[in-house]
């Protein structure tokens, strides 16, 4: 705990002491459950670093996650960056939507062991839970840390935000080479890339790109399961 304690201190980013004893203890059911199953092939001496500073560098920027927000984690996994967000933001309410049925299992644990009240764990596929009235346009932010082009992360999480509402994806530099085609799928969606921000010190720096919801999704988005990333929405070539 101490050394999660360092990092975020480092970085900017405070948090309560007991929630910090939370993530430690998410953190070793992580470290314990990784050797019966796949949810991270980051070691152990970088996962303070590479998931939960890296979870929770937005909070630097207290607008990505206004209070009491709805947040859906799509393609949750792990629990990245879901559940560090809803360990250091209990007024934030988030839904973890994971297709794993393993996966689910590890963070209903975490869930129940931590007494995480705030969370909700899914087991669904992005293309279901965008088309169940449920979800579909629920959120107030739809968050995904996930690598894949930005194309494709718009059709997975606008069809779940709310107007008004936004799309935060964790990206890479690389992601200015692939805003032709994400600016293109955000208007087909009802978005509009609002901007791309660099968040954090110079040596844990990492690039979001938030996207904004300015209308309803038309009701064919999202295709089918599988339909997006076979036949990702790209800009019309003239």
């Amino acid at each position: 705990m101490e050394e999660l304690r360092r990092t975020l201190d480092a970085a900017g980013i405070r948090i309560p002491e007991d929630r910090l004893a939370l993530m430690g203890r998410y953190r070793d059911m992580l470290l314990d459950w990784n050797t019966r199953m796949d949810l991270t092939n980051v070691s152990e001496q970088d996962t303070v670093r590479r998931h939960f500073l890296d979870s929770l560098l937005p909070l630097r920027e207290k607008e990505l996650f206004p209070q009491g927000a709805r947040i859906v984690d799509v393609g949750s996994g792990a629990g990245f960056p879901g559940l560090p967000l809803a360990i250091a933001r209990p007024d934030l309410k988030l839904t973890l939507l994971e297709a794993q049925g393993k996966r689910c299992g590890f963070l209903t644990a975490v869930k129940e062991a931590l007494g995480l009240e705030n969370v909700e764990v899914l087991q669904s596929r992005a293309e279901i839970a965008g088309q169940d009235g449920r979800y579909r346009e629920q959120f107030d932010r739809a968050a995904a840390r996930a690598v894949a082009p930005l194309n494709l992360l718009c059709e997975y999480l606008l069809p779940l935000v709310k107007v008004g509402g936004a799309a935060i994806c964790w990206k890479g530099p690389g992601v200015r080479e692939e805003m032709e085609d994400g600016e293109a799928a955000a208007m087909l969606l009802g978005g509009r890339i609002e901007r791309i921000a660099e968040i954090g010190p110079d040596d844990t720096r990492h690039t979001l790109a938030v996207i904004r919801k300015w209308e309803k999704t038309v009701p064919q988005y999202p295709r089918k399961n599988g339909i997006p990333a076979k036949r990702p929405l790209k800009k019309t070539k003239t």
